[in-house]
């Protein structure tokens, strides 16, 4: 496969041009969601980089039951289209419950499955039945093989509009590690790699009642994951992510956001050479 999935007003591929999904991890109100999807609409057209918005609407698997989970399906959604509306930028964002599919693809360009569902049969077959592209993430305690499994239950409904999304493994208590050779094996599928770099420095549960990160390792990951032969980079961002309601930790701040994508394309660029 090496089909062209067009999500929106973008086309990816494998081994096509590099691409960026990136937004807050959860909306957590529309001015500011508002404010980071403008900013990524003009860094986009700025650096020539495909930006698909991504924002979720409820964050269902929360440490805490205490955390902030966003506004909800209908509010998030409503708070979606403007963005959609306003950037032209397409949009997704996550589905955890089978119900919620048929409504959220009203509006998103792409479902997203969490890395946690990614073996929820039911949960993909009705992602696939959507007939929008999805973007699998693979599991925490998955092999990058094991993904093959998951690619069957969206192909076997006709849908090949897929993007793998490696965000690190499990290793031992609140911690992730990235084996880059994932990108490689993931690739081998022959649909586009996205490389998720913030959920990969996360610390799962590492502050108790919420995650805890280092961002201060995104770049270095997400340099190496794209010089492996990632397709696309996957990133949380907030104008102030000390302050964000979630994934505020492994969050990259907006301001630091044009440097390491100029880089990340030319090292894009170069191993597309090399290829």
């Amino acid at each position: 496969m090496n089909d062209v999935i067009k999500i929106g007003r973008i086309e990816v591929r494998s081994n096509g041009p590099f691409f960026l999904i990136a937004g807050p991890c959860v909306i957590e109100n529309e001015a500011i969601t508002l404010e980071i999807a403008h900013f990524l609409k003009q860094i986009g057209q700025d650096l020539d980089i495909g930006i698909i918005f991504k924002a979720s609407y409820d964050k269902a698997n929360r440490t805490s039951l205490s955390s902030f989970r966003g506004p909800g399906i209908d509010e998030g959604l409503k708070i979606l289209k403007k963005v959609k509306n306003e950037t032209g930028l397409p949009i997704v964002s996550d589905v955890h419950q089978t119900p919620e599919v048929e409504k959220a693809a009203t509006v998103l360009d792409l479902i997203q499955i969490p890395a946690l569902l990614c073996r929820q049969t039911d949960l993909l077959l009705a992602a696939a039945r959507a007939g929008l592209p999805v973007n699998l993430k693979k599991g925490q305690f998955l092999s990058p093989w094991d993904m093959e499994h998951a690619i069957e239950k969206i192909t076997s409904l006709n849908n090949h509009g897929i993007l793998l999304t490696e965000r690190g493994t499990f290793f031992g208590y609140n911690n992730l590690v990235v084996d880059i050779r994932s990108i490689a094996i993931m690739k081998g599928f022959g649909f586009p790699v996205v490389f998720d770099a913030t959920h990969s420095v996360q610390i799962p549960g590492g502050r108790g009642t919420s995650s805890g990160g280092q961002r201060q390792f995104v770049g270095h990951l997400s340099k190496a994951a794209v010089a492996a032969g990632a397709d696309g980079v996957f990133m949380e961002v907030h104008p102030d992510p000390d302050s964000a309601l979630c994934d505020g930790p492994n969050s990259v701040p907006l301001q630091e956001l044009r440097p390491l994508l100029i880089t990340l394309k030319e090292i894009h660029d170069l191993e597309k050479v090399s290829v």
